[in-house]
């Protein structure tokens, strides 16, 4: 049997193409390597982190070559991490997120239909809670006011889902990730981005005068959620579940820079700045549905986790940081 993962060149995808494979598990990938971010940087992740991978470069809004993907290596449950990234990015470029977020994951929806597929697992965001909710999240709370387009699109595909659980009875599992970070990271992120910056001695940009607390997840917990989540499909009658996937652990945006900082050996040149438009303040995920679901219990801390980052930023950037 086999397991098609999405997004396969991205951060999370990579990652979780290698975990399968480390348990046995088929693999085949599908990424379109677009360029918002460097798509060399893609490549090289997956020669470093998945590279016995088989992985098509196909666009989420192709119909036809989804569709002979589909029928060529008949996967039997898919996990769906390809999607247009970045908050602020979908303020100026909503027409991306419509395509790849909306006209793209209902692409999906339909191949998963129309071919007996037994699960799909599909990348939702913390992102949906937006302006109305109250740390630490929870899976009950109203998504109904996102801050950003990119929020927005997160959300219609958890109601997208639903409609196919309940009127197709495909199972589907939606995973609200709470700030992702790791080695091989989103260079727009700001694990990154901080790293880079410190480690080359630019100045870096801290929003909100640095009033706000993330959820920082480090990778590896967050793959563990995703296949636990892939073993746990719904058994009801409409069988569509949303869970958060985080640390549960806010963190002061002042503290992840000491860590970063401490890393480095330098000191960061900070410019404060006002809150950016389509940003949360806080963000806390609220983990026991998981926990009962599927034994999700993360266990990494930035400590521990932040360092790798900086690292990896110091070997693979260099002199380019």
């Amino acid at each position: 049997m086999t397991v098609l993962v999405t997004g396969a060149a991205g951060f999370i995808g990579s990652y979780v193409c290698k975990a399968l494979q480390v348990r046995g598990e088929k693999v085949i990938g599908l990424d379109n390597f677009n360029d918002y971010y460097d798509p060399q940087l893609k490549r090289d992740r997956v020669k470093a982190v998945c590279p016995d991978v088989e992985i098509y470069e196909i666009d989420l809004t192709d119909r036809g070559k989804i569709k002979t993907l589909f029928e060529t290596h008949k996967p039997t449950r898919v996990i769906h991490l390809a999607a247009q990234a970045g908050v602020r990015y979908s303020i100026t470029n909503p027409n991306v997120y419509a395509d790849s977020n909306l006209t793209g994951f209902t692409n999906m929806l339909e191949a998963c239909r129309h071919n007996s597929v037994k699960h799909l697992v599909y990348a939702s965001s913390s992102s949906v809670y937006g302006g109305n909710a109250k740390p630490p999240f929870s899976e009950d709370q109203s998504v109904n006011q996102p801050l950003s387009f990119y929020a927005a699109t997160k959300a219609a595909n958890e109601l997208m889902a639903f409609t196919y659980s309940h009127l197709y009875q495909l199972p589907c599992t939606g995973l609200r990730f709470f700030t992702v970070y790791g080695a091989w990271g989103r260079p727009d992120m700001a694990p990154v981005l901080f790293s880079r910056a410190v480690l080359a001695g630019r100045s870096i940009d801290v929003f909100n005068y640095g009033k706000m607390r993330r959820d920082f997840t480090h990778v590896n917990d967050i793959v563990a959620g995703v296949l636990g989540a892939l073993d746990a499909p719904s058994q009801e009658k409409a069988p569509h579940r949303v869970f958060n996937l985080g640390n549960h652990t806010p963190v002061e945006l002042e503290q992840f820079i000491a860590v970063i900082e401490q890393a480095a050996g330098h000191k960061a040149e900070k410019n404060y700045k006002e809150l950016q438009a389509g940003d949360m303040v806080e963000t806390m995920a609220g983990t026991s549905r998981a926990k009962a679901a599927f034994g999700f219990e993360p266990g990494i801390t930035i400590e521990q986790g932040l360092p790798e980052v900086v690292a990896w930023c110091r070997a693979y950037f260099g002199d380019k940081a």
